[in-house]
């Protein structure tokens, strides 16, 4: 058996969540967890996006706990929004090196890049499952956006991928095997599924188990994510926030 030593997905009220850094801190290290990251909404998240002028105030209050508390480690991330086709992201070039890890996933309440791209990714995704529009054209765009982003920018990990727009699994988990990105089983959302997983796992990919947290009593709840792992057959060398367990 393994454990989860590290929560890599987790907001405060710095951005949709309802505690503080340190509450976050303190809920991991009860949780015995080795590793915290704080990662709020990505800027161009309408109303709950983290602000720019806060991000300095973050750094500082997180290099404060980690002074203040030597058994675990704090990062300071961002969990940004996929906004373009072409694969932009919503954190300004001036601000990727302040974070000590970027995730990346797609929300539908993200503001996105340009008009055409409110059109053609963002509305087009919204129409999915309404209209009887090409599904399998705007899959394909969705997988080479995401594609294009991790190609681009410094991004470790890939959240809930498959939860709010439909991907190509095997197209997706292929690129992230190649750029040593994580792809996500999400405790909260329950994605990827049990069949992602599987079809992942033959491409080669890593993965990642989080919370997702949005409270800090959820913080290092994992359950749902490894029953989700454990039905897939996933080996615990695939995830990288994952220890084997010593024999007692």
């Amino acid at each position: 058996m393994y454990r989860i030593i590290a929560d890599f997905h987790t907001h405060t009220r710095y951005s949709h969540g309802k505690g503080s850094i340190e509450d976050n801190v303190l809920a991991a290290r009860r949780k015995g967890l080795e590793k915290i990251a704080i990662t709020g909404h990505g800027f161009r998240h309408i109303r709950i996006g983290i602000k720019p002028n806060d991000v300095d105030k973050m750094r500082e209050e997180v290099q404060r706990l980690n002074d203040k508390y030597s058994d675990i480690e704090i990062l300071l991330g961002i969990e940004s929004n996929l906004i373009g086709l072409d694969g932009t992201i919503d954190i300004p070039d001036e601000y990727i090196d302040k974070f000590d890890i970027i995730l990346m996933g797609f929300h539908k309440g993200a503001m996105p890049k340009s008009f055409n791209d409110a059109i053609k990714l963002y509305g087009s995704n919204l129409v999915y499952n309404i209209l009887p529009v090409d599904r399998e054209k705007i899959r394909m765009q969705n997988t080479q956006a995401m594609i294009r982003a991790i190609e681009k920018y410094p991004i470790k990990i890939i959240t809930h991928p498959g939860a709010k727009i439909d991907i190509d699994t095997k197209l997706l988990a292929k690129h992230a095997a190649k750029r040593d990105v994580a792809l996500e089983i999400n405790a909260s959302h329950g994605f990827m599924t049990v069949e992602y997983v599987r079809i992942a796992l033959k491409e080669g990919a890593k993965f990642v188990i989080n919370s997702d947290a949005h409270h800090p009593s959820r913080v290092g709840d994992f359950k749902r994510a490894i029953e989700i792992a454990l039905a897939a057959d996933l080996n615990p060398d695939r995830i990288i926030n994952a220890r084997i367990a010593k024999q007692t």
